[in-house]
């Protein structure tokens, strides 16, 4: 691993660059984009990738938002290939982000993938570019994440830890695993049939997925790319390795906000650097128990809240 100095595996702030490729998500949000760049800048990727979503119609003052956030992000003074996909008019979440993951993946085998309101600690760049390299062309992994927000309660040696559900404020994979993606839930009929879910997840898990995979599926849910992703990778069986610490901070709470809106700490953790060199599982056993806390306290960015109502459900459903 190149580019690196010190014991929390933090980039040097001099003429080398960093070698993975980064992706950068942005839209209409000038001053998290800027702490987001000033991130990324310092870590100077050769290869930097951005994508960004039009104004919509009818917003007073997106226009020149949107136009901020272009110029914020084109202050690339590092030696470094830049591949820009800007769209004019507005996709909206699902398909900017849809759109944007098969435009980066045409080009690169593999990226560290950003949005403009996750904030990252140096040492998650040489996090995933190590796990990136030792992990790859293994389909047991489909990503690795950059939020842990249960670390406390974390009770293991190794540097990360293997999930069936993850987190997606900043993470990182491959061309081979997004190609994996299924948007439209195809399998999803016999799956639920079947009754699959019920096979890896706890009982609420597997209640709360059955109702967003049915809301996707018939066209019902929110206008997101994420539940797809998680469908993904549970319908492949595969994992993610998550952080010991939480290595990306949220900034994206508050009335501007997409879908978060309202500031909760639980979310807005900070920051702890990654010790190196890296620890790595004994195996690929996800921890349930994780999980299970994970779903169960708060949502992650993959998983809403459990209601008091899908848990009753829940009981009923598998109960002894």
């Amino acid at each position: 691993l190149n580019n690196l100095d010190r014991s929390d595996g933090s980039a040097r702030m001099d003429s080398k660059t960093f070698e993975t490729p980064v992706a950068l998500f942005v839209f209409n949000r000038p001053a998290t984009t800027s702490k987001v760049f000033e991130a990324v800048a310092n870590v100077r990727p050769a290869k930097l990738l951005l994508v960004a979503d039009g104004p919509r119609p009818g917003k007073p003052g997106e226009s020149e938002l949107c136009q901020q956030v272009r110029q914020i992000i084109g202050r690339v003074d590092w030696p470094c290939e830049v591949l820009t996909n800007f769209s004019e008019k507005n996709l909206g979440c699902g398909e900017r982000m849809i759109s944007g993951l098969n435009w980066v993946f045409s080009h690169v085998e593999e990226a560290i993938l950003l949005e403009d309101d996750c904030l990252p600690h140096p040492s998650f760049f040489p996090f995933c570019q190590q796990l990136l390299e030792r992990y790859r062309g293994d389909s047991r992994v489909a990503y690795i994440s950059g939020d842990n927000l249960i670390a406390e309660h974390l009770k293991t040696d190794s540097s990360y830890y293997f999930s069936r559900i993850g987190g997606i404020w900043g993470w990182a994979t491959w061309r081979t695993e997004w190609q994996r993606y299924d948007r439209n839930l195809k399998d999803w009929p016999k799956l639920k049939s079947e009754g699959r879910l019920a096979e890896i997840l706890d009982p609420p898990q597997a209640v709360y997925c059955t109702q967003t995979f049915d809301a996707m599926f018939e066209n019902r849910g929110p206008d997101t790319w994420d539940h797809q992703w998680l469908f993904t990778t549970l319908k492949n069986n595969s994992v993610i390795a998550v952080p010991r610490v939480n290595l990306v901070a949220n900034l994206g709470y508050g009335p501007d906000a997409t879908h978060t809106t309202e500031l909760d700490p639980r979310f807005t953790q900070p920051t702890t650097a990654m010790e190196f060199p890296l620890k790595h599982p004994a195996g690929f056993i996800p921890l349930k128990s994780m999980d299970r806390l994970a779903h169960g306290f708060a949502p992650t960015p993959l998983f809403g809240r459990i209601s008091g109502k899908i848990r009753r459900v829940a009981g009923r459903l598998f109960a002894d």
